[in-house]
């Protein structure tokens, strides 16, 4: 009865310090503990341990919900072979996330179709997955927010929310026409961020064509020399994944009509 009433005390006590998956797994360690001769040292580490990776699992879910990432994509099945100019080991090295450290922004250039974004997922997930907090969302959207803050009266507000997070994914920049008020948004929030945090940016267009993109080539200018002060340009080149995709799907489609293997024409 002593043994019992200690047991639910310590179920109490578990409960009131709101480690709850410490106490619904209390039973199993308390018997494991017997079963390996476990020191009362040795189990409560082991329960204490499932407490902190249940809490760990939350704050990533919470970071991953905040992220609001696109995909599920990853940086470990990004497709070497199709982007032959994208060094593996540089990816690498971006994946350790100490890059942000030193603030150092990211700008992925290429045409559409060759996994920026999938990069860009990916580290924006390793990010989360590291700890910090991190947002991903696409230049016509950014500049579609900035511009209902500013008719709101919310401007300050909503450049606080994109300087907070410590890396910002910006993607698809020159893919749509921006509004002529998108480039002030855009250089705002590099301005806040610069030296401080870390921006991604996926885009179709280099550099050179920032200003056509922004509408403004002063502004373009400005933003660019604070995003290549600290920062990495990788260059993604080859064949849409998308048509590579098409084309398999057309190649398996004649083998399986014709039941021969000979190379289809294109």
């Amino acid at each position: 009865m002593a043994q019992a009433s200690v047991y639910q005390q310590l179920r109490g006590h578990l409960a009131t310090l709101r480690l709850h998956d410490a106490a619904e797994h209390l039973p199993a360690v308390l018997d494991s503990a017997v079963a390996e001769g476990l020191s009362v040292t040795a189990a409560l580490e082991r329960l204490l341990a499932l407490e902190v990776d249940a809490t760990e699992a939350r704050r990533l879910a919470g970071r991953l919900r905040f992220a609001s990432l696109p995909t599920p994509a990853t940086l470990e099945d990004f497709d070497h072979d199709a982007a032959p100019g994208v060094d593996p080991s540089l990816l690498a090295e971006l994946a350790t996330c100490r890059y942000l450290e030193s603030a150092t922004n990211i700008l992925l250039v290429g045409p559409p179709g060759v996994g920026k974004t999938h990069v860009a997922v990916g580290l924006a997930r390793k990010a989360a997955e590291a700890g910090y907090r991190t947002y991903f969302t696409t230049a016509a959207d950014l500049a579609a927010r900035c511009h209902r803050a500013a008719i709101e009266g919310r401007w300050a507000t909503t450049m606080r929310f994109y300087a907070g997070p410590t890396l910002l994914v910006i993607d698809e920049l020159g893919y749509l026409p921006l509004p002529a008020e998108a480039a002030s948004a855009l250089f705002q929030v590099v301005s806040q961020r610069y030296l401080k945090t870390s921006i991604v940016i996926t885009t179709n267009r280099g550099v050179g064509s920032w200003g056509e993109v922004l509408g403004d080539t002063t502004v373009a200018a400005a933003m660019l020399d604070r995003l290549l002060h600290r920062s990495v340009v990788l260059t993604l080149d080859g064949d849409s994944y998308r048509l590579r995709d098409h084309h398999a799907r057309n190649d398996n489609l004649r083998r399986t009509t014709t039941g021969t293997n000979r190379a289809p024409l294109r």
